[in-house]
């Protein structure tokens, strides 16, 4: 058994999640941990909602909130869509709590005293209508690298290099529009170059990263550049420095307190377990640096391709400072030594209808709105078979209804539906099979079956879903073939009932395998379908929303937990002949075809 941390990137608290956002770092993450699971492994699947910086500022006063008013409510939004989802996080939290604001601190001054946090003088970009701090984020100009006409203000995506606001050419606010003013102001800079050999070191012992991500990440170490990692703002964590603490303009930027959110949320997490130190199992280094590879704990990061240089580069580098790690050496702070993480799983974008997601175009549709007409397995399964886990996709509501009505309707749910259908109606029970023994097509059934554990748990542990719902949904088609050939509807003589019975016994065992492989994928209907078999308790446990107390005595608010301890292990389990059956309820609902065009007329031109 190991100790697998699902670190799971953080949604930004400034409106509702859309089917975009949850393709890229919830349900990957979710299959993953699944299945991590229920193969024996001790899963801590963290996250939380970021809720600092500026972005929040200003939506506020757009909205006449303040910041923390805003925050309270898009938190609890997002962890209602989440739970929607089924996402079985250990701990989904936020990071305005007390708890947070100190694990960041400690990194902040153990990073100050080994060296890699300076203090230097540089331009601040200041709305001249308003006189606030504008973030790099909301500078829109041209890449002085490339030329790409949209690069922002700390990053070009079309080049992926690091950027400074004043570097843009014809730099201008995505706010109002308007040509921000330059003036001085002093920060503190992550000293990335101090990092570039450990980071090279580590990145080159890297294996089974997806290849895009790996080849990105270390071409961004080829000219590293010191980062701000402070913000003129009033809304964020305060510095914690002599002279800085009690400075209501000036903040830790909020990149750099979201990263370290995931070990925040561990810790958070140990302490309302009633073992504090239980985060270590899952965060202390060993004794030799391997993020775990070697080790008994394994990190994996869960997000969008627009965030990998944050945990590829700047996460690590933050880690391997506090660990003293970097070229100017140092002392582990009082957390001690920190794993690494031991890979990153960056997926690509989903588009919708040809078009990228916009809110304010309304090019998009929400988590909540989709739940409120559809299946949160429908989502799930087209995220999982046809979402942009190597590539970018598209993502249309014509292949949607395809989907659904041709492979989870009449594929896996047509499946389900007609063995347990003969079943019940011809003996009330899983049928015994016949004491002549299986043929060699029952035979070779079972063993697909239960090949496909290893097969698709396999592709499921190296991030590779497409091909391991594709595997298994194989098992779905193997098994509709045999009962198709074999028939057992024409077997109704007295003479013929132990055949039509073993039939159906072999076809309710592939139907039990294929449903535990389907399980990290479908664990809504995985558990109607381990119902319909007769079966009894928790197959797939979900998460609940829990409104706690904070632990430091700030506000209450909603997290997302749960006991995942309990439900079906990575394994086939032999179908009990005698247990009784009842004529099933469908497991799937099929669409009809005029949802395409009621959709896309909600969509904006």
């Amino acid at each position: 058994m190991s100790h697998v941390l699902a670190a799971v990137a953080w949604p930004y608290a400034n409106g509702p999640r859309h089917i975009g956002h949850v393709s890229g770092f919830g349900v990957p993450s979710d299959v993953f941990s699944r299945y991590m699971r229920m193969a024996g492994h001790d899963v801590l699947m963290v996250s939380g909602t970021d809720e600092h910086g500026t972005p929040i500022q200003v939506q506020a006063d757009r909205e006449g909130v303040s910041p923390r008013e805003l925050a309270d409510r898009y938190n609890r939004v997002i962890v209602e869509d989440l739970h929607g989802l089924g996402l079985s996080y250990d701990l989904f939290t936020r990071t305005t709590t007390p708890n947070h604001h100190a694990v960041v601190q400690e990194l902040f001054e153990t990073l100050h005293r080994n060296g890699y946090i300076v203090p230097k003088v540089t331009m601040g970009a200041i709305s001249p209508s308003t006189g606030r701090t504008l973030p790099d984020r909301y500078i829109e100009g041209t890449c002085p690298i490339c030329g790409y006409p949209h690069a922002r203000g700390d990053q070009c995506d079309n080049c992926g290099n690091q950027l400074d606001p004043v570097d843009l050419v014809n730099p201008r606010s995505k706010i109002n529009g308007e040509t921000p003013r330059f003036v001085e102001t002093e920060h503190f800079f992550l000293d990335l170059p101090a990092f570039a050999r450990a980071l090279t070191t580590w990145l080159d012992s890297r294996e089974g990263w997806r290849p895009n991500v790996l080849r990105f990440s270390r071409n961004l170490l080829d000219d590293l550049q010191p980062r701000a990692i402070s913000r003129d703002l009033e809304w964020g964590v305060p510095i914690p420095l002599e002279g800085w603490r009690d400075r209501s303009d000036k903040r830790i930027y909020v990149w750099f307190d979201a990263v370290i959110g995931y070990l925040s949320a561990s810790i958070e997490w140990a302490r309302r377990s009633g073992d504090p130190q239980a985060w270590r199992r899952w965060w202390a280094a060993d004794a030799q640096r391997g993020g775990g590879v070697d080790g008994d704990a394994r990190g994996y990061y869960f997000m969008g391709k627009d965030n990998i240089v944050f945990h590829s580069v700047i996460w690590p580098a933050l880690l391997l400072g506090y660990d003293g790690e970097g070229d100017r050496g140092g002392e582990p702070g009082d957390l001690g030594r920190l794993q690494l993480p031991t890979e990153v799983v960056s997926s690509e974008f989903l588009t919708m209808e040809g078009r990228k997601f916009s809110s304010s175009r309304q090019v998009v549709i929400y988590v909540r709105d989709f739940l409120a007409r559809y299946d949160a397995d429908a989502l799930r399964y087209f995220i999982a078979v046809a979402g942009p886990e190597s590539q970018d996709t598209d993502f249309t509501w014509a292949e949607f209804l395809r989907r659904n009505n041709d492979e989870l309707v009449a594929g896996w749910g047509n499946l389900v539906n007609r063995s347990i259908s003969m079943a019940a109606k011809n003996f009330g029970a899983i049928p015994p099979v016949d004491p002549a023994g299986l043929t060699e097509a029952d035979q070779a059934l079972l063993g697909t079956a239960r090949a496909g554990f290893g097969t698709v748990g396999g592709l499921i542990s190296r991030h590779r879903q497409k091909q391991a719902i594709g595997e298994a949904m194989r098992v779905v088609a193997e098994a509709n073939r045999y009962l198709s050939e074999q028939a057992p509807w024409k077997l109704r003589s007295e003479a013929d009932k132990p055949r039509m019975g073993t039939v159906l016994h072999v076809a309710l065992q592939a139907v039990s395998d294929a449903n535990t492989l389907l399980t990290p994928f479908l664990p809504y209907s995985a558990q109607r379908v381990h119902e319909l078999l007769g079966g009894t308790g928790v197959h797939a446990p979900m998460p609940s929303i829990v409104e706690v107390d904070d632990l430091d005595g700030g506000p209450s608010y909603p997290v997302l937990t749960g006991d995942y301890t309990v439900g079906a292990r990575w394994e086939s389990v032999p179908v009990e002949a005698g247990r009784p059956l009842a004529a099933p309820k469908p497991v799937f609902r099929k669409l009809d075809p005029s949802i395409v065009d009621e959709e896309l007329a909600r969509l904006g031109d």
